[in-house]
């Protein structure tokens, strides 16, 4: 996804007259890096200033005016001419919140310089202030944790890297291959994709450094929590953050997170980790058509946590357990899966108008029936179920494609490609109907190449 990323920020500083770019995502999915090798690759004066270590630039900001503003960073120690051949990078501007508005005037008044902002729990901010994000005078870009091909990469397998990104529907994946790429799939699901996380794996193929640098990002999680929420009850956030990471893929009950606190001030602390980013919603539609999102319960959810990583370092499971797989039954292996397939989704449609995953949901006294995901892509419906392991039941597939319109479904297995014509009978309105549908099953591993499968099927 660096890739990507890199591409956003070369076409939003080819712009004549570009917005301040604000770079949103969870703490240390690697926003501050991605920016110092942008202006690396094009040569360009980074100006960094982490508004964590100059709060005193906070009366500065309230005067919205950016030559004023300019004039007072330039004087900080060890900061270089700011001009519109450098890059002013306002790191952490959460910490200084009257930073968030002024940017509004960058653009009114300074639109060829080069403006980047970052920050962490930037919702929770904004919660607690009466001014609102300049809108229409900001651009965006959202990051999140590194993918499974950047972890590839990192770990200088090349040609799985390159098997796995140029797969398209017709090719054949040899037997050593996929079961070299399962078992660096076991890796990713307890290394995660947190930039640091990855680069200590990288470089050391120490399992217990890793699980040092996880426990080192939890508690930064952590610490932060008291700084940015306000009135807010911090061990309350921590209840919500440490439940979400224990019961992902599962549908919230706010009884099962506290039964002190009232649903309603819970479901505001949900809504806060999601918009940071930290949590993210997997909410149930009807699936009638598209939009999905036109459709949905909102009171009908299920939660993801931010990496998978992190998800089994706050779930207490270690290396050991995780690379025994096929020797150990784990009750939540399913969950792992699940988490790696939505975590990777949400990059898929990071950028989409209509980036809230849905899920599809029927319950009913005896036909009750959950299929993991349903995303729009190519202007079709697709359903998707998610198994941990190279089998499992298709029912609540079954059911999904009997009643709503698709063209064919997804399912993510640890199974080697493959298209199949699938008949059933599914029970529907008090008679047997068959169905018959196309199912094209393709291993977790190649989750990131969905869109140009679908799209080539179609």
């Amino acid at each position: 996804m660096q890739r990507l990323q890199l591409k956003f920020l070369q076409q939003w500083i080819d712009k004549k007259k570009r917005k301040p770019l604000i770079i949103r995502g969870a703490r240390q999915v690697g926003k501050s890096t991605l920016v110092k090798l942008f202006a690396k690759q094009h040569q360009r004066t980074l100006v960094n200033v982490n508004l964590e270590r100059y709060p005193e630039l906070a009366p500065v900001f309230s005067t919205k005016a950016p030559q004023q503003i300019i004039q007072q960073i330039e004087v900080l120690p060890r900061m270089d001419r700011i001009s519109p051949e450098t890059i002013l990078f306002l790191d952490e501007i959460q910490a200084i919140p009257e930073a968030i508005p002024a940017l509004r005037y960058f653009y009114e008044e300074r639109p060829e310089l080069p403006l980047i902002s970052a920050g962490s729990l930037l919702e929770f901010t904004l919660s607690n202030h009466q001014f609102s994000m300049p809108v229409g005078r900001v651009q965006y870009l959202h990051i999140g944790p590194m993918s499974f091909t950047e972890f590839l990469m990192a770990l200088g397998e090349d040609k799985l890297h390159d098997i796995v990104t140029h797969y398209k529907l017709d090719q054949t994946i040899s037997n050593i291959a996929h079961q070299r790429l399962l078992q660096i799939l076991r890796t990713y699901y307890f290394v995660g994709g947190m930039p640091e996380a990855v680069a200590v794996f990288a470089e050391t193929s120490s399992y217990p450094e890793v699980s040092e640098i996880h426990n080192s990002i939890i508690d930064t999680y952590r610490e932060d929590f008291p700084k940015y929420i306000g009135s807010r009850n911090h061990n309350r956030i921590l209840n919500v953050f440490n439940f979400a990471a224990r019961n992902v893929g599962v549908k919230v009950k706010y009884s099962n997170i506290s039964r002190q606190e009232q649903s309603v001030t819970l479901k505001k602390d949900i809504e806060l980790l999601s918009m940071a980013r930290i949590i993210s919603k997997v909410v149930h539609s009807h699936c009638s058509g598209i939009p999905l999102q036109a459709d949905i319960e909102e009171k009908v959810y299920k939660l993801l946590f931010l990496d998978v990583g992190l998800m089994n370092a706050l779930c207490g499971l270690n290396w050991r357990v995780i690379s025994q797989f096929d020797a150990i039954k784990l009750v939540n292996e399913g969950v792992i899966a699940k988490q790696f397939i939505g975590q990777h989704l949400q990059s898929i449609l990071a950028e989409t108008p209509n980036r809230e995953l849905t899920y599809w949901l029927r319950e009913g006294r005896s036909a009750n029936a959950e299929l993991d995901f349903v995303i729009a892509l190519a202007g079709n419906l697709i359903p998707i179920e998610v198994k941990s392991g190279a089998t499992g039941s298709l029912k609540s597939l079954h059911q999904f494609m009997g009643h709503k319109q698709a063209p064919f479904a997804i399912r993510f297995d640890t199974s080697l490609p493959t298209v199949n014509q699938l008949d059933a009978v599914i029970q529907m309105d008090k008679q047997q109907k068959h169905i018959c549908y196309p199912l094209i099953s393709l291993p977790l591993y190649l989750v990131e190449r969905l869109s140009e499968v679908v799209e080539s099927y179609l």
